[in-house]
């Protein structure tokens, strides 16, 4: 009989109580995640190039990621009310990342991190709230301070 006759289902011929193979074929994998390697390296990658942009991006100025440098501020909001005449109200909300020694103040009109001592002893002109060529005057409570413009006009802050 020809060996290749004698072979059974099993890839085997049966002689004399001994077992005959044929050399191993090449193994080709049943799993279903065989073939997701690619595209999970590829999904992998582009995770880690989105990753460094995103990095990259937040080293920028603070205010790109939502973090102040030290030292500075940012207006979050600003409301006017010019409902009254010769009277306009402003009231205005800011976010401060101030360093240690310094609390969220003003100087020339602007938000700004000042030296904490000026806001306990409530010695408002100290942090030079007005801008340039305005006089500042603290009110007779010390709730606040005037500005008061070359032309006579005045701004109140409490």
């Amino acid at each position: 009989m020809h060996p290749s006759a004698a072979l059974g289902q099993g890839g085997a011929s049966s002689r004399g109580g001994e077992v005959a193979s044929m050399a191993p074929a090449p193994r080709r994998s049943s799993r279903k995640d065989a073939n997701a390697l690619p595209s999970m390296s590829s999904t992998f990658w582009a995770i880690m190039i989105l990753a460094s942009l995103l990095i990259a991006y937040c080293k920028r100025p603070s205010e790109v990621c939502g973090q102040l440098a030290a030292g500075t501020c940012e207006i979050v909001t600003l409301d006017r009310d010019s409902s009254q005449p010769r009277r306009t109200i402003a009231r205005q909300t800011a976010r401060c990342a101030c360093k240690k020694g310094q609390i969220a103040g003003t100087t020339r009109a602007r938000p700004a991190c000042v030296d904490a001592r000026i806001i306990k002893t409530k010695q408002w002109c100290e942090m030079l709230p007005c801008l340039e060529g305005e006089g500042c005057d603290l009110l007779i409570n010390k709730s606040g301070w005037t500005c008061t413009q070359p032309g006579g006009r005045i701004k109140t802050t409490t």
